[in-house]
């Protein structure tokens, strides 16, 4: 199996201005060709020890898989939760020219 060259991260954060703050530096530092940010979700989770709640913002960040490390590790920098939620998922395809566009947008 071929490695996927690009990765979509997923991401909550605190509010929506958190999100917007994020998806500037990320995009600003070039780690990123898009993020899209679903204003609103409502999450339910374990949290020491019990069942919390929160409405949170969602990141949906499309970059390449040799761009995630610096993407996580620009978000643990910049986001205000002491264990942020930061999963990659490799891109097993897609369009071909969206993809080449990612390439070009991601720097090293």
């Amino acid at each position: 199996m071929q490695t996927p060259e690009y990765s979509v991260i997923l991401v909550t954060a605190s509010s929506l201005e958190e999100a917007k703050k994020i998806a500037a530096i990320l995009l600003d530092k070039r780690k990123a060709a898009c993020v899209n940010i679903v204003p609103q979700v409502h999450s339910s989770f374990w949290w020491q020890g019990k069942i919390d709640k929160a409405e949170e913002s969602l990141l949906v960040i499309k970059t390449t898989a040799s761009a995630t490390q610096a993407v996580i590790d620009l978000v643990k920098a910049n986001h205000s939760y002491t264990v942020p939620e930061i999963i990659a998922l490799p891109i097993a395809g897609g369009n071909p020219d969206y993809l080449d566009w990612i390439k070009r947008e991601v720097q090293p």
